[in-house]
């Protein structure tokens, strides 16, 4: 054990890094790529200075059927041509209620810990509208603590209907729900499943069976099917395969 770690571990070090390696952190959308390529989520970036797109990933859900050139030249008219008129409102709510939240936190570094999720529908060049999930992070802050940058990220929605509007701190057991009504931001706790309830889910995402997680757990399979239920109650979801996204969406698992 003792000579594989120092073997990995020597083998890794870098024993030299020059001013000019440094400078390579200020291109920092060759990370956002590199990120791009390893997810199976549509990754882009938004610059709200230029009010444009300024990184496209290649992935297929995002692009509704164009080429990343195509949505990096329609930058926001992207929005306008292929979100649903009724979800561009939704969207609009979800722009103001958003920026109005980061702008009352009091300290302006601060903000980068927070992210906001949501569901819309795209159509683009797809027969029908895809539901989506879009979450955006912070990326960089001007002087005055306004967002500047920000990273999206887009995968399949496991809800059904547009919406969903969240709000989390990284570190915090605390979220922020938005009433789409009343258009206020609510304060919750952070969903979260017991030990056994997370155990059950890991093991599904390993491909097992409910008889083959009973055996793992060495418990009878009808314990399983409780443990399935109450993940399902938790997370007001219909089946396994919606629970497992609503947990990697969320950060649970």
């Amino acid at each position: 054990m003792e000579n594989e770690k120092h073997s990995l571990l020597s083998r890794n070090k870098i024993k030299a890094v020059s001013d000019a390696d440094k400078r390579q952190f200020s291109n920092y959308l060759e990370v956002v790529k590199s990120f791009g390529k390893m997810t199976y989520q549509s990754v882009y970036v938004i610059d709200y200075e230029q009010i444009k797109f300024e990184f496209v990933s290649d992935n297929p859900l995002f692009l509704c059927g164009y080429s990343p050139e195509e949505v990096l030249e329609m930058g926001y008219e992207f929005y306008f041509k292929n979100v649903p008129e009724q979800d561009l409102k939704l969207l609009n709510i979800i722009n103001n209620a958003g920026f109005d939240f980061y702008d009352k936190l009091p300290n302006n570094e601060e903000r980068k810990l927070y992210s906001i999720s949501y569901d819309f529908h795209l159509k683009g060049k797809y027969n029908k509208p895809i539901l989506i999930n879009h979450k955006l992070t912070p990326l960089f802050l001007n002087e005055k603590g306004a967002v500047w940058k920000s990273l999206c990220i887009v995968s399949i929605s496991h809800s059904q209907k547009a919406g969903n509007v969240i709000i989390s701190k990284e570190g915090s057991p605390i979220l922020w729900e938005l009433d789409l009504t009343k258009e206020v931001w609510i304060t919750k706790e952070k969903l979260k499943l017991k030990d056994k309830e997370l155990e059950v889910l890991r093991l599904y995402a390993q491909g097992l069976t409910i008889n083959q997680i009973s055996e793992k757990m060495f418990v009878s399979p009808d314990t399983i099917k409780y443990y399935r239920r109450k993940i399902f109650e938790i997370f007001n979801v219909k089946n396994f395969t919606e629970a497992l996204s609503f947990a990697i969406d969320n950060k649970i698992i």
